[in-house]
């Protein structure tokens, strides 16, 4: 993935000439993907790399046998940092916390397609469960296939340490694991024919198209406003939807493709939100809106 809203220094900004911003810049899309995929917002991996940056500035770079390596580690004990400070205020946070879409286009294209899975607005969503140590090491060794021995190295841990944190990140994220996801085309179905029950306020529609153990999430952060919390169960989840995209003459939905996967902007009068969702064979098993303005600035341009 590449960055977004780099500040000065910044080495992706063009005009690169001092070697420390060149090395990163060949290591860029890799490290923007692993701080991204640690802690699910844009703004944030920026800022991580920007820091990064400033510390292999003023490294003794002669001594680095294998930049990629050192700099992963920088970048892995710094997003886990934000991390830490994000869970920790967390209880301020109004509402559900949602991961920042970004845009496909923005992917490194060298990236595996199951690569691209771990980037998806469910899968990082999950990863909200788990500790910062947890989730450094399920990205680095999921999403990157990096050895325990590196992760251990990147980490301050023993090998054995890395392998338990590994093990207990899978059993935190094992809800639904049986489940067969459906693929991008019949996600695409879905939303559109979500959309389409929800503008008519076809509440019967909607409950058949979820799989009953649902969820809704909505994150305004207190800027606009959304659901307070998570709404379960496909009655109440689908007439939460009719009740959201009520018949609106100025409402507009647009497909676009976010975090790897299909994902609709929509406008309206009263609302600007992305929506995706997470399906399995049983039918729609997580919706989420997001909707705080902060999120959005990435997606702000895709207008229908």
């Amino acid at each position: 993935m590449e960055p977004h809203h780099g500040a000065d220094p910044d080495p992706a900004a063009g005009g690169v000439t001092d070697a420390a911003a060149t090395e990163l810049v060949a290591h860029r899309p890799m490290l923007y993907g692993l701080a991204y995929r640690i802690l699910g917002s844009a703004h944030d991996a920026d800022d991580v790399l920007q820091d990064a940056y400033l510390r292999w500035r003023s490294a003794d770079r002669a001594a680095v046998a294998d930049p990629r390596r050192y700099l992963s580690r920088v970048v892995t004990h710094l997003a886990m940092d934000v991390l830490r400070r994000r869970q920790a205020a967390r209880e301020t946070y109004v509402g559900p916390w949602l991961p920042e879409p970004v845009p496909s286009a923005t992917l490194a294209p060298d990236e595996a397609a199951e690569q691209r899975e771990s980037l998806s607005i469910a899968a990082l969503h999950l990863l909200e469960r788990l500790t910062p140590a947890q989730r450094a090491v399920f990205v680095l060794h999921t999403a990157f296939g990096l050895p325990y021995a590196e992760i251990a190295d990147a980490l301050d841990r023993s090998e054995a340490d890395c392998r338990q944190l590994h093990r207990r990140a899978a059993a935190r994220l094992a809800d639904g694991a049986a489940r067969r996801p459906v693929g991008p085309a019949a996600q695409r179905r879905l939303l559109t024919g979500l959309l389409a029950a929800a503008r008519q306020g076809d509440v019967a529609t909607l409950t058949a198209m979820l799989a009953a153990d649902v969820t809704a999430w909505s994150d305004g952060g207190g800027r606009v406003k959304a659901a307070p919390r998570p709404v379960h169960g496909a009655a109440k989840v689908a007439r939460f939807l009719a009740g959201v995209y009520a018949p609106d003459a100025t409402l507009d939905a647009r497909p676009v493709e976010v975090n790897g996967g299909p994902a609709v902007v929509v406008r309206s009068s009263t609302m600007f939100h992305v929506l995706a969702l997470a399906a399995h064979d049983d039918g729609v098993s997580g919706i989420y809106l997001i909707s705080n303005p902060d999120k959005l600035q990435l997606v702000s341009g895709a207008r229908p």
